[in-house]
């Protein structure tokens, strides 16, 4: 009886799947592939190209659900030890390993599909976007710096989201379990000073994109707004005081994505993108 209960498909398990990825943090990421993917299309010829800016959401999101898919398969056994994680998904027995890897790989034939279908340049270097996913789970066993894996992996998207238009043409819990990090080796305050830097150096870098791609004032705009949530982030979290980290970290930045997407479009649009 409990084998046969087993084998029929529980109704629940797609649901449990999308809570395991947080298929809804995928609004972090898109955002900034949306501003290369648009601003490429108005260097092209001044008009957005709706199917192709489909497939680049396709894209993200399937690569984005397998790697969380991945991260949380390999960290399993940690997370498992770690009350803070000890009721995800795969610990809870909620979703099973394997419908888990079954996800993961419905979602990278997603992403590949989607950069074939963007042209031959997409395809040839999906696997290499594929490869800092999969490290970043293992890198925390390995390196005190796993989040610049991490950050690699992101800044893949809006460099293949200009591809795809151009182309063709927590820390005691760590330490515990030994899980490296930023944090627990150099200690919370020195994470926090990196997290400014490495802000800063975010900030400097939207600055030469607006530079190289003659952005107009609502973009500037829009990079003053990111300006100033940058310094909130780091008003709101202390090294004595992480009980607002959460709204820095998911609140604050999703907030900047979006943000800056919305004055990156009303920028193209102004200055002549037709949509």
């Amino acid at each position: 009886m409990t084998s046969a209960a087993a084998a029929v498909p529980q109704p629940g398990r797609t649901k449990a799947f999308l809570r395991l990825v947080m298929i809804e943090h995928s609004v972090f990421a898109l955002p900034f592939a949306y501003i290369a993917s648009l601003t490429a299309m108005f260097r092209l010829d001044g008009t957005i190209h709706w199917a192709r800016l489909l497939l680049v959401t396709i894209a993200m999101v399937g690569l984005r659900t397998f790697a969380m898919a991945c991260n949380r398969i390999i960290d399993r056994e940690i997370d498992a030890r770690n009350p803070r994680t000890a009721g995800r998904e795969l610990v809870t027995g909620a979703v099973s390993v394997r419908s888990a890897w079954t996800g993961a790989g419905i979602a990278v034939v997603f992403f590949l599909g989607a950069a074939a279908l963007l042209n031959p340049l997409c395809l040839a270097l999906a696997p290499i976007a594929v490869v800092p996913m999969v490290v970043y789970p293992y890198g925390k066993r390995f390196t005190n710096f796993p989040h610049a894996i991490l950050g690699l992996a992101q800044a893949m998207g809006p460099v293949g989201a200009w591809l795809a238009v151009t182309g063709d043409k927590r820390q005691a819990a760590d330490r515990a379990h030994g899980v490296k990090s930023t944090p627990a080796r150099f200690g919370i305050p020195a994470a926090l000073y990196g997290a400014r830097a490495c802000h800063a150096v975010t900030t400097a870098l939207l600055v030469w994109y607006a530079l190289a791609t003659h952005a107009g004032v609502f973009f500037w705009t829009g990079l003053v707004v990111v300006a100033v949530a940058f310094l909130y982030e780091h008003t709101i979290v202390k090294p004595h005081d992480l009980s607002r980290l959460n709204r820095a970290f998911f609140t604050v930045n999703g907030f900047i994505g979006i943000a800056l997407f919305v004055c990156a479009l009303l920028d193209l649009l102004v200055r002549g993108l037709t949509v």
